[in-house]
């Protein structure tokens, strides 16, 4: 704190500007792992129901369990758009599909919006990590750089260039880049983490929508 204080104007604005950085990435950090943890495992939970379910009305009726899954926003607009291309008589609790290869594509359309959409969800928020981290050293060391030049100035002003003169301005401007460090490694480490994270469900959106327009084909090749 006495180095802190100690600062000139421009290092103390540094330092603000980094831990402004180091207190928004952190609250990030945290919502991201609460997010993509609950995104993961109701995933699971979902493809596990998913696969025991005969019908896809009886997934839709009991959806809401898995709110924070990416798979049932993907189910819902594959899904929604897929009854708009069913019949159901009036007098049958049978559905007869009478669609063709154009009907198909709008359910494939639908799933690829809804991937689109999901992904951009996922991923808000990580670009500020992104930058935290590549920019953070870089303004540490700017008021490094600043705060060398203001101890050296004051070195020229008193004429004495003793260590016990030196050290206490050059170890008030490394601390700029001290906190610049300690906002951009966590941001990295956290933005490389959740891009794997999200990566994982990238690939399991794009399988669940291969598999739902294969059972899709299927009831349709069967009708």
């Amino acid at each position: 704190m006495g180095l802190l204080i100690g600062t000139g104007l421009v290092v103390k604005i540094v330092l603000i500007i980094l831990i402004f950085f180091s207190v928004v990435s952190w609250a990030i950090i945290f919502f991201k792992l609460f997010q993509v943890h609950r995104a993961n495992s109701e995933s699971v939970r979902f493809m596990d129901f998913f696969w025991k379910s005969k019908r896809f009305d009886t997934i839709a009726s009991q959806i809401d369990r898995f709110a924070n899954s990416p798979l049932t926003v993907l189910f819902n607009e594959g899904y929604g758009e897929l009854k708009k291309v069913v019949e159901v008589p009036a007098a049958s609790d049978s559905a007869s599909i009478n669609t063709d290869l154009g009907g198909i594509e709008n359910v494939s359309r639908a799933l690829r919006r809804a991937t689109n959409s999901e992904i951009t969800r996922l991923e808000k928020y990580l670009t500020f990590l992104a930058t935290t981290g590549s920019t953070s050293p870089f303004i540490g060391l700017f008021g490094t750089v600043w705060g060398i030049m203001t101890a050296f100035e004051g070195i020229g002003k008193t004429g004495s260039a003793s260590l016990a003169v030196v050290a206490p301005g050059i170890a008030e401007a490394l601390i700029a880049t001290a906190i610049g460090l300690v906002a951009a490694i966590p941001a990295v480490m956290a933005y490389n983490h959740f891009q794997h994270k999200i990566r994982v469900l990238v690939n399991e959106m794009d399988s669940f929508s291969t598999e739902f327009l294969n059972i899709v084909q299927r009831n349709i090749a069967g009708k």
